[in-house]
């Protein structure tokens, strides 16, 4: 079994120096505009009671300096009462008793705007994760097909998803740091009154806290990052071992013991690099928290002296000591917030620096308007392709035409490029040498969304959506998914009709088994419904990238001679390694690592006694 990979992998982010930290702070004003634009009305209301609740610590601590100092007062005055009525009567009590009614409203206001302030900032954190997550997703659907073929990016994109769940809390941490703010400002103005100098002490008791917490925050947040690829392979680890997807194979090879191994190889090593942090965390943050503890039991005895002298009442050393203790607690709870949120500005950088990346593949500023219909057809100018950090070329030096109308077949072995050239035809990728032409322009010089909206295209690993028959299919033209005519046509075009006719539901009913009432489909009848997506599309080209793997040699036949059929008048591309299916095409291109070797009629193929005439013969063999 492998060992757990080493949380500092060469080329992942260093612990973040301290500049790094304040200046991720830059971070706050625009999670903050993102939170009042979420709901301005709640972070108003929020914001407007925690300013009121600010104050109230400190009315309550000299209320209750001055019932402190009235009941001494009483007590001196040497008055004996047989009972309270009689007290009553004689009127001694009534300042008294005001002074409890006013600290007891107080403490019920207190927390009734507490409740309040939970209720707003609850709302208002469940708006801004839903707009979060949305902004997330609309930006994921700009990015190329590249970014997501990329590891470091699908780190970066796994780490800006939590954030939309995990930085609720920044939120409120943040509202709470200024309304602590302003009670501290009011309760260091009446320490001031009595004792100037203890405000001095209690900065240079809570300094070294405040920069320890702040130091072992950013040590969290980097291994948390250093981190983020083996968080990943636990999730996908997870995920394999107890998902219906996988079932069948984790029983029949008894992969449950391995995957079980592996999951707990990884999570044991971060477990233990999590450990050694908060083993060093809990021993220095004891430290130097004791220095705040004694900075106050030195302001404690020297206000105790200045009452044994004489200075201070019993009702001034009651606030003071209060003050200085709440004072210190705030001031505490203020500097390791502001860590905190410095912290947590780190972790917003996953999100903010998701949302700052931009697309390569985008429309031009002036595209000129898409060819309805397309007159010409497409023109490949010695286009070459090679992926990211990859040594081969995927494509090279291809050269071709896919005329107006045409029924244009791919063969070649795996690895020939049919897909990659698939792709580059969608502008799901942009070529590195060369131009693909349509109608005499180049195809970069069109609008985006047009481009696409007129190519259908159903991949060999196409998605199963958990979703209704209905919408599985809609999804070809999403602005067409209430369109249960269209819905219809689409399914018996692509004789996905017989599959959901069988189903309990029609095409109401959810497949897949995700969810309770869903039904599963065979891997068959699934590629019905992902080719019946092709037909939802108005599109002037269509593509089939061998979704037919599923079908037997006759469903795909016949799939292919209906997809001909359906397709006059388009420009269709078709990929199998069936020959039989292929060769209805009107021409056969054949690929053989990343190059076009011939091009032709079945027949001509078959003459030339070339690649496409061997394969031919060796799958034909097979039927013999």
């Amino acid at each position: 079994m492998p060992a757990a990979p080493r949380p500092a992998a060469p080329g992942r982010q260093p612990n973040p120096t301290l500049r790094e930290r304040f200046q991720a702070m830059r971070n706050v004003p625009p999670f903050l505009r993102q939170i009042w634009a979420a709901s301005p009305a709640l972070s108003i209301a929020s914001l407007g009671l925690r300013l009121v609740r600010a104050f109230l610590p400190i009315l309550m601590l000299y209320i209750g300096k001055l019932i402190i100092d009235e009941a001494v007062r009483l007590v001196g005055l040497g008055v004996e009462f047989d009972s309270l009525e009689e007290a009553w009567r004689s009127g001694l009590l009534r300042p008294l008793l005001w002074l409890l009614v006013l600290e007891f409203g107080l403490a019920i206001a207190s927390d009734l705007i507490g409740r309040l302030v939970s209720y707003a900032e609850t709302l208002l954190s469940e708006l801004f994760t839903n707009a979060t997550s949305i902004r997330l997703m609309e930006h994921a659907a700009t990015l190329d097909l590249e970014d997501f073929e990329d590891p470091e990016l699908q780190d970066k994109l796994d780490r800006a998803r939590r954030q939309t769940m995990g930085r609720t809390n920044l939120m409120a941490q943040i509202f709470g740091q200024l309304q602590d703010a302003i009670t501290v400002v009011s309760f260091a103005i009446g320490l001031l009154v009595y004792a100037p100098w203890l405000i001095l002490l209690l900065a240079v008791a809570l300094i070294p806290a405040f920069i320890g917490e702040s130091h072992f925050n950013a040590l969290g947040y980097s291994l948390n990052f250093q981190w983020t690829p083996e968080r990943r392979q636990l999730e996908y680890v997870r995920q394999t071992g107890a998902s219906v997807e996988s079932a069948k194979e984790v029983k029949i090879f008894n992969l449950h013991r391995f995957l079980v191994e592996r999951y707990r190889t990884l999570a044991d090593g971060f477990f233990r690099a999590n450990r050694a942090l908060a083993r060093r965390r809990a021993f220095w943050g004891t430290l130097l928290a004791a220095l705040g503890t004694l900075g106050y039991y030195i302001a404690y005895a020297y206000i105790a002296w200045r009452t044994v002298r004489g200075d201070f009442s019993i009702g001034d050393l009651t606030f003071l000591a209060g003050s200085f203790r709440r004072l210190r607690q705030l001031l505490e709870g203020l500097l390791v917030g502001f860590s905190q949120v410095a912290s947590q500005a780190l972790y917003l950088d996953d999100l903010f620096s998701f949302f700052a990346i931009e697309p390569e593949i985008r429309s031009p500023e002036n595209p000129i308007p898409f060819p309805k219909p397309i007159k010409q057809g497409f023109v490949f100018e010695n286009v070459g392709f090679r992926y990211p950090d990859a040594e081969r070329w995927a494509l090279r030096n291809l050269d071709f035409e896919l005329r107006a109308g045409e029924v244009l077949a791919l063969v070649g072995e795996n690895g020939a490029g049919k897909t990659t050239l698939v792709k580059l035809l969608a502008r799901l990728y942009d070529p590195d040498e060369g131009r693909i032409l349509l109608d005499g322009r180049d195809l970069r010089e069109y609008d985006l969304d047009e481009v696409r909206a007129n190519i259908g295209v159903i991949f060999q690993d196409f998605v199963r959506y958990h979703m209704t028959a209905a919408e599985n299919i809609g999804v070809g033209q999403i602005d067409a998914m209430d369109d249960d005519a269209r819905i219809r046509e689409a399914a018996r075009r692509a004789m996905a009709d017989e599959v959901v006719d069988s189903l309990p539901g029609g095409y109401d009913q959810l497949i897949g088994r995700r969810f309770r009432t869903g039904v599963d489909l065979s891997g068959g009848q699934w590629q019905k419904i992902a080719i019946a997506r092709a037909y939802m599309r108005d599109a002037q080209v269509m593509i089939l990238d061998e979704p037919t793997a599923a079908l037997d040699a006759r469903s795909e036949f016949e799939v292919f001679q209906r997809f001909k059929e359906l397709s006059e008048q388009r420009t269709a591309v078709l990929i199998s390694h069936r020959f039989s299916s292929v060769r209805m095409a009107d021409r056969i291109l054949v690929m053989d690592q990343g190059r076009l070797e011939a091009s032709g009629t079945h027949e001509e193929l078959m003459a030339d006694g070339g690649r496409y005439a061997e394969l031919f013969e060796l799958q034909a063999a097979g039927y013999r």
